[in-house]
């Protein structure tokens, strides 16, 4: 009993030693990774100043920011692993990196699908940040492009958190890709009015519209007989932001209508014929009987034979 008590007695006091002889290597290794932390950030301020100087693209720069913040942390990390654990070697940790690569890239494979589809989205540049897009039934502003999605900040005041792989693998429709973004607007007016008169009014007020643009030209199309109108459609280009596309077409709108107004230009309502008749007299179903003499001599209508 008492060579027991011997054997854990010693074997503690061992590992006590040993405890303490790594103890300043853990506490250096913890020191190492609060720098890191400053380090990085000084690092992620390096590379914003860097990339306004050398880079055009503000995905380049957020990329460039994002890759020395990144490698910062695991240069610390690694060189805190170093010493706290003096037998390990870095070569170790890459052959262990290496074997659990593939259980790790299983277990994360969302995250790393969307991580690499944020690098090409940053790379590539299909958007840049601040356009207005459509994905799939999402509409806004691009706020920013994170390592795993896209942030986008709809007209409702609304964000929308969409993953890269999304967003890369799905059609992007980029509303602020130009300068300019055209907006097709229909009106009718009534069938007595001179088409070419009516036509050379819209493209003075088109004109007069200060958010209309001049290049490209505004168009007038005359496009078909409606029902009750004949209908043109104005065509004409402004500067690409939703909210200044939405003002643009209120001011042609009440343009466009004060004109013909003093135009006495007519924009007609829908027009509908209805027909009425005498069901006593007519019948779909049954034939009618030809007309027959009264007592009195006098015509009688058609009538209708019951069953």
């Amino acid at each position: 009993m008492e060579r027991i008590i011997k054997t854990v007695i010693s074997s503690l006091q061992e590992l006590l030693a040993s405890t303490i002889k790594i103890l300043p290597a853990i506490l250096i290794a913890l020191v190492i990774i609060m720098l890191t932390r400053y380090v990085a950030q000084m690092m992620r301020g390096i590379a914003e100043k860097l990339g306004k100087r050398t880079l055009k693209s503000s995905s380049l720069q957020l990329l460039l920011v994002k890759t020395a913040h990144v490698t910062t942390w695991i240069v610390g990390v690694l060189l805190a692993c170093v010493v706290a654990f003096p037998g390990l070697r870095l070569g170790d940790i890459i052959a262990t990196l290496g074997l659990g690569s593939v259980a790790i890239g299983f277990a994360f494979q969302d995250i790393f699908k969307n991580f690499l589809a944020g690098i090409l989205l940053l790379i590539q540049e299909p958007f840049h940040i601040h356009d207005q897009i459509i994905v799939g039934n999402y509409e806004g502003t691009v706020e920013g492009i994170d390592l795993r999605t896209t942030k986008i900040r709809t007209y409702n005041g609304e964000r929308i958190l969409l993953p890269n792989s999304e967003v890369f693998t799905n059609a992007v429709q980029v509303r602020t890709a130009f300068d300019s973004r055209r907006t097709d607007l229909a009106v009718g007016v009534d069938y007595n009015t001179s088409l070419p008169e009516a036509k050379e009014i819209l493209h003075h007020t088109l004109a007069k519209v200060d958010a209309v643009l001049d290049h490209p030209k505004p168009e007038i199309d005359l496009v078909g007989f409606g029902e009750s109108s004949i209908d043109f459609v104005v065509r004409y280009w402004t500067t690409p932001r939703q909210v200044e596309v939405r003002q643009a077409q209120t001011e042609v709108i009440l343009a466009i209508k004060q004109a013909f107004d003093e135009a006495e230009i007519n924009i007609p309502y829908p027009i509908r014929s209805l027909y009425f008749y005498n069901q006593d007299k007519y019948n779909d179903y049954l034939p009618s009987q030809p007309e027959t003499e009264t007592n009195d001599g006098k015509n009688d209508s058609y009538s209708v034979s019951q069953i």
